[in-house]
């Protein structure tokens, strides 16, 4: 039994789902169907794949404290090639900040409360008890790994592990891009008004803004069928004006659209209906 695997049971007696990684940090393909990644899950840009496994096999999704799973035939050969071992902090309640530099940790001992440290090639892990949501590039040289995510097992680490604090949870919080007035192209119109009354107009925009700033994820799937639906509606009798549509993009750019995906989406609505 080699040190990973050794060392991967170990953790997995503990409660801390593993997994291995090959050169480069890079997940495997942990089962037979998906060996040298024929299921095109991308282990690479480290993603779960899309096959049909009896459970996802790449990545943070292939984490496990299942010494079956560890010990098996799927990644018996994994371990033997293994470079590193990886583990979900997120499925052990855990959270990293990853810091990558010099820099970001001087920004970190500035900014965070102190908590465990592990050294890494070319910075430090911090550790946190808790769990959150992952995001990369949270400031220069800064990653959150957490839920949906792995890090590298480089040691238990130094010091007293805190409670994950706001001022890391609010790192990974979005910030609305802002609202920036543009110039869509509006259809001209020229057929018969359904609408009898402008009231009816309204009334459509309004809910089309309700449904972009309610829309819980697929944002921009959101805004593409909100524009294409409100095209469908109004887009052919003249009467959507540019004011119309500053309103749906600044709901868009609300909820975090950038102005270029906004154009986008309505060129594509537009395209799509003929117009």
């Amino acid at each position: 039994m080699n040190t990973h695997l050794r060392t991967a049971l170990d953790l997995a007696s503990r409660g801390v789902p593993v997994l291995p990684l090959r050169a480069g940090k890079v997940p495997f393909g942990n089962c037979p169907a998906c060996r040298d990644n024929a299921c095109g899950g991308r282990p690479t840009m480290k993603t779960p794949g899309t096959c049909n496994c009896p459970r996802p096999c790449h990545a943070w999704a292939a984490a496990t404290t299942d010494p079956a799973v560890i010990i098996g035939a799927a990644w018996s050969m994994s371990w033997k090639q293994a470079a590193a071992i990886a583990y979900h902090p997120g499925g052990t309640g855990l959270t990293v900040v990853d810091l990558d530099h010099a820099d970001a940790i001087t920004w970190a001992r500035e900014t965070l409360p102190a908590t465990r440290t592990v050294p890494t090639t070319r910075g430090e892990h911090w550790i946190y008890r808790g769990a959150m949501q992952s995001a990369n590039a949270v400031r220069l040289g800064v990653d959150i790994k957490s839920s949906m995510a792995y890090a590298r097992w480089l040691g238990p680490g130094t010091g007293t592990m805190t409670k994950l604090p706001d001022v890391v949870r609010a790192l990974a919080v979005k910030k609305p891009s802002p609202v920036r007035s543009v110039t869509v192209p509006i259809p001209a119109g020229g057929g018969q008004c359904r609408h009898r009354t402008p009231v009816y107009l309204e009334r459509g925009i309004a809910m089309a803004e309700q449904r972009i700033t309610e829309a819980a994820g697929g944002v921009h799937a959101t805004v593409y069928r909100t524009f294409l639906a409100v095209l469908s509606a109004h887009g052919r009798c003249g009467c959507l004006t540019d004011a119309h549509a500053t309103r749906l993009f600044a709901a868009a750019q609300t909820k975090g659209e950038t102005a270029r995906h906004c154009s986008d989406a309505w060129s594509n609505a537009r395209t799509a209906l003929g117009m």
